[in-house]
């Protein structure tokens, strides 16, 4: 975060005073320093980039906390999403698959993606096809919380499959 210019730092030559009750005025540098001193506050450059730049007239210290406080919580609301891994196996039977079911709906109540895959071992490779019916009934069991992101796909000796929670 950087920290906002304030006082005599302030390097323009005519500022937009705005002030609590939203009301904004023009006036040179030197006299916005002066009302700002005269009620005992600092002058702090709220928009830098505005031409004039805008300031107000507060203390500096709680202006500080104020942003840091705001700059938290927009960091805590924003949550990154996870890509969370569910795998079985080409013999995996339905108890399984439903408790797996079950799983990756919690991961994706949490607004995760989670990548299904089913991994093919030894004969199971001559019967690729029963692995993506599997995939796809697992997924139709999903269907109600979750939309594919990334289609299915062979990956080396597996299939994978993205979901995204429905919005």
């Amino acid at each position: 975060m950087h920290k906002p210019r304030f006082n005599e730092q302030i390097r323009a030559l005519e500022v937009l005073l705005v002030a609590d009750d939203g009301v904004a005025e023009k006036l040179p540098i030197a006299a916005a320093l002066a009302r700002a001193q005269e009620q005992g506050f600092d002058l702090i450059e709220v928009s830098p980039k505005a031409v004039p730049p805008v300031v107000k007239i507060g203390d500096f210290g709680s202006y500080l906390y104020r942003l840091k406080k705001k700059e938290k919580q927009q960091k805590s609301h924003s949550k990154q999403t996870e890509v969370k891994v569910v795998r079985f196996g080409f013999r995996t039977d339905t108890g399984d698959l439903d408790r797996l079911a079950d799983r990756s709906r919690e991961f994706l109540g949490e607004r995760n993606m989670v990548k299904v895959s089913v991994a093919l071992r030894g004969r199971e490779l001559s019967n690729q096809q029963f692995a993506v019916e599997k995939m796809k009934k697992f997924i139709a069991g999903l269907e109600d919380a979750a939309e594919v992101d990334q289609p299915i796909k062979k990956q080396g000796n597996q299939y994978i499959v993205i979901l995204r929670p429905k919005k």
